[in-house]
């Protein structure tokens, strides 16, 4: 009889000890993440973001909370969103463009920092080397001097006759693109104005000195802040019939005529991967800074056709996408 109720004795403490440990809640990790626009500017980049997570296992109110801060456009709210969100405590930071990176890294040297996507992280010191980044910051880099130097070739490409181009340029951003553009422009025959823009207060101004100066097309040059105004941008283009090139996709969807440049909703996704390995203790400086795998070359005929450009049959073969 004892020993039965020496066993009875265990199996309750056993028991006991297996419901208290599947009562113990489970680790949530909390991510902090800064972007330059609006929700609804990058909506299809946290989409993907958060589908990287998933896939890793992530449940936004399960097993991670999410924390997130928007400068709307605004260069002046960075360094207050990013102070937000370091005070936060969270396990790891995700950002995208120099902007937000800078303020991240001047409010924390500690906590983990993922860049979805920015241009080139070396020349704008945010890592040592791509191999080696050694801070607290790691992620995707894209060398903008390249693709600003595609971008040119492409948008000469399209429109052959064009022979004078205005160059919209985030003061903020942009500097090492407007070298690469300026420097292949003369091999191109084509004469570049450079207008600096701040946002969109800048824009109509732009506009309409690059049409006083005789410009035929625009290029806009790769800068979180221009992108989050995307809008506004191409529908001015459209105003003054002014065939344009932009960095993303988003932008001819938004109504541009042409665009190259990485794709973002990949580079959001990809960067779960880095938050997993951070989350899973991995530090930033031993995870290497990638480069982007997929490049888009788009074109929207809809608005070639608004504007009365006709872009060239050897140009739209080599498009990844067209727009009809």
């Amino acid at each position: 009889m004892q020993t039965i109720f020496c066993l009875l004795l265990v199996i309750g403490v056993l028991n006991t000890a297996s419901v208290a440990r599947a009562q113990q809640p489970k680790q949530t990790f909390r991510i902090g993440i800064l972007l330059s626009g609006s929700p609804s500017s990058y909506a299809s980049h946290i989409a993907a973001l958060r589908e990287g997570l998933l896939q890793l296992g992530y449940v936004e109110g399960k097993n991670i909370t999410v924390d997130y801060r928007f400068a709307e456009g605004k260069m002046d709210r960075f360094p207050v969103l990013a102070v937000e969100l370091v005070r936060l405590k969270p396990d790891v930071l995700v950002t995208s463009g120099s902007p937000g990176t800078r303020a991240l890294m001047e409010a924390t040297n500690t906590i983990p920092i993922v860049m979805a996507a920015i241009g080139d992280a070396v020349g704008s010191g945010f890592v040592k080397s791509l191999a080696q980044p050694s801070g607290n910051v790691t992620g995707f880099s894209f060398l903008n001097t390249d693709l600003s130097t595609k971008r040119l070739e492409l948008l000469k490409e399209a429109l052959p006759r064009v022979s004078r181009v205005a160059v919209l340029r985030h003061p903020g951003t942009g500097g090492l693109s407007l070298e690469s553009t300026l420097g292949v422009a003369g091999l191109l025959k084509v004469r570049i104005q450079v207008f600096e823009v701040t946002g969109p207060d800048d824009f109509d101004r732009a506009f309409l000195s690059a049409k006083k100066g005789g410009a035929k097309a625009i290029n806009v040059l790769a800068s979180p802040i221009l992108y989050s105004h995307r809008q506004v941008l191409v529908d001015l283009a459209t105003k003054h019939r002014l065939p344009g090139m932009y960095e993303n996709k988003e932008f001819v969807e938004a109504g541009g005529l042409l665009s190259y440049g990485a794709n973002l909703d990949d580079l959001f996704r990809r960067a779960a991967v880095y938050v997993d390995k951070i989350l899973k203790g991995t530090k930033p400086a031993d995870i290497p800074v990638e480069q982007p795998m997929k490049f888009e070359f788009v074109v929207n005929l809809k608005t070639a056709k608004q504007i009365g450009v006709t872009v060239p049959p050897n140009v739209l073969v080599r498009a990844d996408r067209v727009i009809r």
